[in-house]
């Protein structure tokens, strides 16, 4: 387990990776802002670039709105099914 705080920076970084047999590697992420993440992986080298990948985005992640996000996908995938003649689910 890896940890970076610095208080006057209000940086928080941390990771864990664990195990059982038989199981998949458990990752969880902390970012700068706090925000936890937690993923699942076969390979032990899967959840460690994973890691780094959501440290070079988490400044995407914490500027965009999610909500907003989620909307739009919605929106574009009924238009999808729209324009294919697919029964509306939503």
């Amino acid at each position: 387990m890896a940890q970076q705080n610095i208080k006057n920076n209000k940086i928080m970084r941390n990771y864990k990776i664990t195990r059982n047999k038989g199981e998949w590697y458990n990752t969880e992420v902390t970012d700068s802002y706090g925000k936890k993440y937690q993923n699942y992986f076969e390979h032990a080298h899967e959840a460690n670039e994973w890691i780094y990948y959501i440290w070079e985005k988490e400044e995407w992640f914490n500027s965009v709105n999610s909500q907003e996000l989620l909307y739009n996908a919605i929106q574009e995938c009924k238009e999808i099914d729209k324009r294919t003649n697919k029964r509306a689910i939503l």
